[in-house]
């Protein structure tokens, strides 16, 4: 089994609705975010996913949320915009690329932080099969 194991980071806004504290109010983090893909054949080069290619749509994810309000982004009107759910979110958009550009590798995790100090790991049931 390998692991390739890629980071990034965008700066974005949120408030925490039904929260009864400061976090109810409009508040911002610099969001650290570490993607973890799994599997088992490597491509012709030796590569399991180039780390390029992961990196490019791994950018592309932060780049719907940098310096915005995460709370208006479609997917977060829908659920509150906590650390937990956001990885969800990453976790999600990256299985669904992942399905069409490299069958055969999943995603064993995402976690987020919202501090140096304080983060989230999304990571489904390991006997969930690769999507």
């Amino acid at each position: 089994m390998y692991e390739v194991i890629v980071q990034s980071h965008f700066s974005a806004a949120h408030l925490l609705r039904g929260y009864p504290g400061k976090c109810a109010r409009i508040h911002g983090h610099t969001w650290q975010v570490e993607v973890v893909l799994y599997g088992t054949a490597l491509d012709q080069t030796g590569m399991l996913i180039d780390f390029f290619t992961v990196k490019q749509f791994l950018g592309q994810i932060c780049d719907e949320l940098d310096h915005g309000l995460i709370n208006e982004h479609p997917y977060f009107t829908q659920y509150n915009p906590t650390a937990e759910n956001i990885a969800r979110y990453f976790y999600e958009k990256i299985a669904g690329w992942l399905v069409a550009q490299a069958p055969g590798i999943g995603v064993r995790s995402v976690q987020m932080w919202e501090s140096p100090r304080a983060s989230v790991r999304y990571a489904p049931d390991e006997r969930e099969e690769i999507r």
